[in-house]
């Protein structure tokens, strides 16, 4: 696949200086004006930046190399302009001279944020090495292939490296900025992270222990009845699958921290079943859901259907003629599934531990709303933030712990998995039924799903019904009040407007949301497919960078975020931008795990045939891959979507008035008490997005892979 004719990227590396703006500008109508920063590179040179006057050498060499058909003249003019373009970005800045030592040249000029024009020249820059490399022999001399690793590789660096390594710097530089070794080692081995009192009799231990505890009963719970879920949904034929379904996606559809609040409701000290019991039954009310078990039990509520939906899709992808096969041996239900369906969905099992553990690590909402004295690493980063003593260096030691466990379970878990083959699917006809699950298992599954599905129809009752009465529990009447506060209509003397509060931030959070659906989803799985299907120098770190934001809480994102791009070179703080940028490289990461998970199940061979027969990668990728991976597909595009409407703590330093989000606009009701509010919000949130997933469902369709199916009222699979 050629993106564009390859002679044409270098006039468009040219066009990018001549024509769109250089520096940031809040939108493109003040071109009209011709304001200082909307000017092209070319007038800013003539206008006496004579510091933008190299990047003319990118486009010169391109056109001569393209002409002259040699591609290491291509490949050496990319470079130079991307790193002439780094180099002036960092040592000019909106105060002058970046780097001290360059006084030497007299007194400091100082320029803007790089803007359109930047992007565009970067692009170009990329591309052109891109070609050069593929015209080298590179990736089979696949431009797409080369492209999309260079284009995606520049990306990560930007939006996940440069980010941490500001916050990171400051954990070994005192207030001042100087280099602080001894302060950084007092802070990353203090007692409040690594101490042991809870062992040795006292009350609490250090959040470090604690976080790793949370972490791995949640890990092994949200993945255990993750797969129960799924097992229920995929391999019997139970009834009440839609709603098992619904009630299994719910949790993630809802802000964790509005869980946390319904269980306070239900499970705390005045709580409804509190109270039941303490009246009918003499049971003493206690404070049993402040601590570990209120938090482990909610974040495994926000966190299983995570699970749920990358199993499902495994156990989906899985062949049945290989179980088919197994059965024709004489092999019965139980050692089918302990010999053959097993091993097939243990690399999806390992990517549902790893994502609940990491989505555990860096969950603030449940542990803020019921930690109380149990403190772990994500509330500690956030006060050492937006407490009254702000130490932005804490703040970064803390993230270096928590990194370092996450590190831990991403190398467990390639360990777990290294040697063994998962493939399922073959370029060979695929065609049988699953087996029925083994009996015993089937009634375990059962077991544990019903009593799961009858809590969390309960927490979603109350969140529905909460904001529609007057005071739940005592007075229970049903009104409009809150729901008119937040979401009402007006007729004025221009017509009907929105009057209620919630409008501005609903509409900007929905819009904000549809924006980075597509695109993480596309980044995530054209990563996974990079990762599973070619092999590039930097391949391992390459996948270290994609997985590096789910290995830090969603604070550290954002102030990292406000760090780098606060100001020049890359200015975004304050745009809607910085938001969608901070959901696509926080979220992605899950669609490059459905997409390894799914992938690792895909004969090679289908790819080689659909090459083999003269396709490019691209053409592979659409018409073979994707309609073979759809639940990795929706599994990513759902994911990306709720993770944007009902993110808090990696956008919450991030919103501005014109951008505030929905999740900040219900914290901000909560925490003044109007709790109606925040329920008949997370209510309205909940109706949108069932409605949004169903038609993500719709437009992508169902895996395309040729089985039979049961005949209507037959008795097979589960029965």
């Amino acid at each position: 696949m050629k993106i564009l004719p390859e002679r044409l990227w270098p006039a468009l590396t040219l066009a990018a200086l001549l024509v769109l703006p250089w520096y940031g500008i809040e939108d493109l109508s003040v071109l009209l004006g011709m304001k200082p920063e909307a000017m092209p590179a070319l007038l800013q040179m003539l206008a006496g930046r004579t510091w933008l006057v190299p990047l003319l050498v990118a486009p010169v060499l391109a056109l001569w190399g393209a002409a002259r058909g040699w591609p290491r003249l291509l490949i050496a003019a990319g470079v130079i302009g991307l790193a002439w373009m780094a180099l002036e970005g960092l040592a000019i800045n909106h105060r002058g001279w970046g780097w001290g030592f360059l006084a030497i040249f007299g007194a400091a000029p100082t320029q803007f944020g790089m803007g359109w024009g930047a992007l565009a020249y970067g692009i170009c820059c990329a591309m052109l090495v891109a070609i050069g490399l593929a015209r080298l022999g590179r990736c089979r001399g696949d431009i797409f292939v080369v492209a999309s690793i260079l284009l995606i590789g520049l990306s990560l660096v930007l939006f996940i490296f440069v980010p941490l390594m500001s916050v990171f710097s400051s954990a070994v530089r005192n207030q001042d900025g100087h280099l602080d070794l001894p302060l950084f080692w007092q802070k990353f081995s203090h007692g409040s992270i690594w101490g042991l009192d809870c062992v040795t009799g006292s009350t609490a231990c250090g959040s470090a222990w604690n976080t790793m505890t949370l972490a791995l009963i949640v890990g092994v719970a949200a993945t255990a009845l993750g797969l129960a879920f799924a097992l229920v949904s995929v391999r019997t034929r139970v009834r009440l699958k839609p709603m098992l379904s619904l009630l299994s996606i719910l949790p993630v559809i809802t802000p964790p921290f509005v869980i946390g609040l319904a269980l306070i409701v239900l499970f705390g000290r005045a709580g409804m079943v509190t109270n039941f019991l303490a009246n009918n039954f003499a049971i003493p009310r206690s404070r049993w859901l402040y601590g570990l078990p209120g938090v482990a039990l909610a974040q495994t509520l926000a966190f299983t259907p995570i699970a749920y939906l990358m199993l499902a899709g495994v156990l989906q992808a899985v062949s049945p003629s290989m179980e088919e096969a197994a059965q024709t041996l004489r092999a019965g239900r139980w050692h089918t599934f302990r010999t053959v369906t097993w091993p097939l969905i243990r690399p999806g099992i390992a990517n549902a531990f790893l994502i609940a553990f990491i989505e555990s690590m860096a969950d603030f909402g449940n542990p803020l709303m019921l930690g109380g004295n149990f403190t772990v690493l994500s509330t500690d980063i956030f006060f050492a933030v937006v407490g009254a003593v702000h130490d932005q260096g804490r703040a970064a030691v803390l993230g270096v712990v928590l990194l370092a466990f996450t590190l831990v379970a991403f190398f467990a878990q390639r360990f777990w998995q290294e040697g063994h083959s998962f493939t399922s699917i073959t370029g060979k006809g695929d065609s049988g039924l699953h087996p029925p699950l083994p009996g015993p298992l089937k009634a375990v599954c059962y077991a544990t799903v019903l009593p799961w599905m009858l809590l969390t129809a309960a927490v979603y009752g109350l969140i529905m019904v909460y904001g529609f009465t007057v005071s739940f529990g005592r007075d229970n009447a049903v009104t409009l009040q809150y729901f008119l506060t937040a979401f009402g209509l007006e007729h004025g003397v221009g017509g009907w407007f929105l009057s209620g509060s919630a409008w501005s931030s609903f509409i900007t959070t929905i819009e904000l949301a549809v924006i980075a659906m597509p695109l993480t989803a596309a980044m995530g799985l054209l990563t996974a497919w990079l990762l599973s299907r070619q092999n590039f120098a930097g391949k391992a770190s390459f996948e270290f960078l994609a997985m590096m934001s789910f290995a830090i809480p969603g604070t550290v994102v954002g102030i990292s975020y406000i760090l780098a791009f606060n100001v020049p070179p890359v200015e975004l703080t304050g745009t809607g931008i910085i938001l969608i940028c901070a959901f696509v490289f926080r979220n992605m990461p899950v669609g490059i795990r459905a997409g390894l998970a799914s992938l690792s199940q895909l004969d090679r061979s289908l790819d080689e045939a659909s090459l083999t027969l003269g396709a490019r990668s691209f053409r592979t990728v659409r018409l073979v891959v994707m309609p073979i991976i759809r639940p990795a597909i929706i599994t990513a595009m759902v994911y990306a979507f709720v993770r944007a409407v009902t993110a808090v703590s990696a956008v919450i330093f991030l919103t501005t008035a014109q951008y505030q989000l929905a999740t900040v606009y219900i914290v901000g009701r909560a925490d003044v008490g109007e709790y109606g509010i925040a329920f008949v919000y997370s209510a309205a949130l909940i109706v949108v997005m069932v409605s949004a997933l169903g038609l993500i469902a719709l437009l992508v369709g169902r895996q395309r892979i040729g089985r039979r199916e049961l005949p209507a009222g037959s008795m097979g699979v589960g029965s």
